[in-house]
């Protein structure tokens, strides 16, 4: 019998050795998870996170972390809107104003959030408008008119995200009232309807794939077995500096942010998670400088915990940006032009810092036969009014025109101009950390394939990158016969017949009926323009 040479022995022992050590090929370890948070400060240009920061008086979360521009036109203008944005930076292609999810032609594009969930990753968005609106609903949904927030609605419910918190419960319901103050001061009734009448907010209790919350004290209480969804207000959650006394019981954008982190990151294979601070925008088209502030703050404060996570995790990318900017605002007006050179920091914050509430945290409060204008002037820091000045305040016609004269006088006082009620084209700041992440000055559209890249997939080969057909030329092409069912115009359905076999495709949802027998998909239907996008396997 030969003996075993000593080196033979040596050689066998390091390669059972190496088999067995972490990170090796073979018995290695589990690869380290890995995950995305991509935030969106929505409407935000530079000048106002300069202001934010002296308003704070320290430096901010995001200013750790500035790592070049992004550059933000749309498709067919050099000024985007949040929609054409918001695709962009969901599936990585240029649009047009209003589409979500939708390329140029029109057609449905997969977003990254998707290809995230479909390649295994738990998913989940956080916005303080209606999460039905464009920025949300361009990595959730498909269709050619932002404000189709039934259909959006309808395709994020059966998406089947692990997490979605933030505004938007009116679009949940059949028929939700919601009490709001009109032009004139006067409470009334708004009235908001699905138009195809479903209650989605039954089919999410029914179902029991969330735990539902309405309050902040909802994030500490969820089921651990199943997903999250918090719905705050009726339509978008309150400034972050009128909630403290307005709106207690709604969460701030960080504590949403945390509690999203908290969720997915029990997942096994890692997360990507969209965060949006919606009412820069908000704030900006209002011309108030002390909304945005609020808000810019807010957002910020919310990085800090994506931020924490992340440098604790090891394997988290943070990418934070915005989608464009808005207003125009400037630290300096014309009353400036000559004295520029001698304004010092208090002139600007000073007055600012006087304020209590946002123009429409003051305004919220006016009694309808305005006998408290006085007070409601004051918690915007407006005091020592001239006599042109209240009368101006005095004559407004209506709660519009009241706001208008009011963020007027506080942008005099503060020695800021605006330029516009609209949108804006410069380029934005970018801000990122961790590993893969992107840096220089880069198009919108290239920070998908950055995230995708990251998480290990691709969003422009492969499956991916044809993933929605056009479901009558599929079926033409294998026999089938086929039409489109609008019986119940507002709950079409695609129809397929080849013999005894009957296939219903449901618009918005996410699954396919044979014969009657439901079957899961792995994708919701669209139907948009006359079309009919599926993702079939055969």
């Amino acid at each position: 019998m030969k003996t075993i040479k000593p080196v033979l022995i040596v050689i066998i022992l390091l390669s059972l050795l190496a088999f067995s050590l972490p990170g090796s090929c073979g018995f290695a370890a589990n690869p380290a998870k890995k995950n995305v948070i991509f935030m969106i400060m929505d409407g935000t240009n530079s000048d106002i996170v300069t202001l934010s920061r002296w308003y704070k008086g320290s430096g901010l979360h995001l200013d750790k972390i500035l790592a070049g521009g992004v550059r933000t036109y749309s498709g067919e203008s050099a000024i985007t809107d949040s929609a054409a944005a918001g695709s962009a930076m969901a599936t990585g292609g240029k649009t047009r104003a209003d589409y979500i999810g939708m390329n140029a032609e029109g057609k449905p594009v997969l977003t990254v959030l998707e290809a995230a969930r479909l390649s295994g990753y738990a998913t989940g968005i956080v916005a303080t408008s209606p999460v039905q609106h464009a920025t949300p609903a361009a990595f959730t949904s498909h269709v050619l008119d932002r404000n189709e927030f039934g259909d959006i609605g309808e395709q994020q419910v059966y998406q089947q995200l692990d997490v979605i918190l933030g505004g938007g419960a009116a679009w949940l319901k059949p028929k939700s009232k919601n009490t709001v103050k009109n032009d004139d001061g006067m409470l009334k009734t708004k009235q908001i309807s699905r138009e195809d009448g479903e209650n989605l907010l039954s089919k999410l209790k029914s179902q029991s794939l969330y735990s539902f919350t309405t309050t902040r004290d909802g994030l500490s209480k969820r089921n651990p077995e199943e997903k999250l969804w918090g719905a705050f207000a009726e339509e978008d959650l309150a400034y972050d500096f009128d909630r403290k006394k307005l709106k207690p019981d709604e969460p701030t954008l960080a504590e949403m942010t945390r509690a999203a982190i908290e969720k997915l990151s029990d997942k096994d294979k890692g997360f990507f998670l969209m965060v949006e601070g919606s009412k820069v925008d908000w704030a900006a088209h209002k011309n108030d400088p002390v909304g945005m502030i609020s808000e810019v703050l807010s957002f910020d404060q919310a990085a800090g915990e994506a931020l924490k996570f992340a440098e604790q995790d090891g394997n988290t990318m943070v990418v934070a940006v915005t989608d464009h900017g808005n207003s125009g605002l400037t630290l300096g007006n014309a009353d400036t032009d000559k004295t520029y050179k001698s304004q010092p920091l208090e002139n600007f914050i000073d007055p600012l810092k006087k304020a209590k509430y946002t123009v429409k945290g003051a305004t919220s409060q006016l009694k309808k036969d305005r006998s408290n204008l006085k007070e409601v002037l004051k918690s915007y820091g407006l005091t020592g009014l001239s006599k042109k000045e209240y009368c101006a305040v005095e004559e407004a016609k209506n709660v519009k025109d009241l706001e208008n004269e009011m963020v007027k006088l506080m942008a005099k006082r503060a020695n800021i101009g605006f330029s516009t009620h609209g949108h804006t084209g410069e380029d934005v700041f970018l801000y990122a950390y961790g590993p893969g992440k992107p840096v220089g000055l880069i198009e919108n559209t290239a920070l998908p394939a950055v995230m995708a890249d990251y998480l290990g997939f691709s969003l422009d080969t492969g499956p991916f990158s044809t993933w929605y057909v056009d479901g009558k030329e599929f079926f033409r092409e294998r026999g089938y016969k086929v039409l489109i069912d609008k019986r119940d115009n507002k709950n079409p359905e695609l129809v397929v017949t080849r013999g005894n076999e009957e296939l219903r495709f449901p618009e918005n949802k996410n699954v396919y009926f044979k014969n009657g027998e439901a079957i899961g998909l792995q994708s919701v239907n669209v139907h948009s323009g006359g079309t009919f996008y599926i993702h079939f396997e055969e």
